[in-house]
């Protein structure tokens, strides 16, 4: 059980170092955003064809069409999440953008709240409160350093839909429990190449051999890699580990941005993103504000 930990705490770290990575190799790339994830679909599904393959989990009956039609819809809102965080990019800062992106936990709570009735407890209320407060600090700033984007509200915009939609995916998520999580990304990013295949520019295809290489590495190592280490952690991490560890997605993205591009985040900015980490840290780890019961008064 301790080696299973050990191992999965491994996968768990380096699967959140990759995630936030990929931000530089998408601008790295040159190319137009509905460009860049069709590629990423189509070079990942090669990758989880292959693996799925070689898992069996191709063969008939695997999934039910109504699982089938219901990873559809996840492959719709987690294609589209795509899109808007790489667009975001260019606009807020890597940074700034993966900060802001991680207001998902909070997205999450209140639609289930909505679709499932679960209870909003006035600790989760503070912590969403605790996450707008941080919010307003990365707002009314812009990157400092090198930065030199445009669009920076845009880019702010761009990086909560994809949020919103990262979080009805999750939800959508919920309904495949069982599902082979392989084959869930498979039909995903299939599901890409059949959306953007029509809006991708192939006539303006990455002139050098970075540009193709930073494509490549988007679909082999951030898409179908990236999905083996992490869905291997989740199986054999408890649920506050894989919580925390997924917090070095952030922290890589906003140390990727500073030595690759100089963008260098204000003080305020810092405050705000810190806000936000801690509470969303609070909101998946489950962290209350309740003293705890002297052991004399304990019955």
């Amino acid at each position: 059980m301790e080696k299973d930990i050990v191992r999965g705490s491994v996968e768990m770290t380096a699967a959140m170092i990759i995630s936030g990575t990929i931000g530089w190799f998408v601008l790295m790339s040159g190319q137009p955003v509905l460009s860049v994830v069709f590629w990423r679909c189509a070079i990942g599904a090669i990758t989880l064809l292959v693996i799925c393959a070689a898992l069996g989990l191709l063969r008939p009956g695997v999934i039910s069409r109504k699982l089938f039609g219901l990873a559809v819809i996840g492959g719709v809102a987690i294609v589209l999440n795509w899109v808007l965080l790489f667009a975001a990019y260019s606009r807020a800062s890597i940074a700034i953008a993966t900060t802001v992106y991680n207001v998902q936990p909070f997205m999450l709570v209140g639609l289930g709240a909505l679709i499932f009735k679960e209870k909003l407890t006035a600790t989760k209320l503070f912590w969403l409160g605790f996450a707008f407060a941080g919010m307003l600090l990365i707002v009314q700033a812009k990157p400092g350093g090198t930065y030199s984007g445009s669009g920076y509200m845009t880019g702010i915009a761009l990086s909560l839909g994809a949020a919103f939609l990262y979080a009805i995916a999750a939800i959508v998520a919920k309904r495949l429990k069982g599902t082979p999580p392989h084959l869930i990304a498979l039909i995903q990013v299939s599901v890409g190449i059949v959306m953007l295949a029509p809006l991708a520019d192939f006539t303006s295809l990455p002139q050098s051999t970075g540009q193709w290489a930073s494509i490549v590495t988007i679909g082999v190592v951030h898409t179908g890699l990236m999905y083996i280490l992490l869905y291997s952690a989740i199986q054999k991490l408890p649920t506050h580990i894989t919580g925390s560890l997924s917090f070095i997605y952030p922290i890589a993205a906003i140390l990727v941005d500073y030595i690759a591009f100089g963008h260098a985040l204000q003080p305020s900015q810092l405050i705000g993103s810190a806000a936000i980490l801690i509470a969303a840290a609070g909101t998946s780890l489950g962290w209350t504000f309740r003293r705890p019961v002297p052991a004399s008064f304990k019955v």
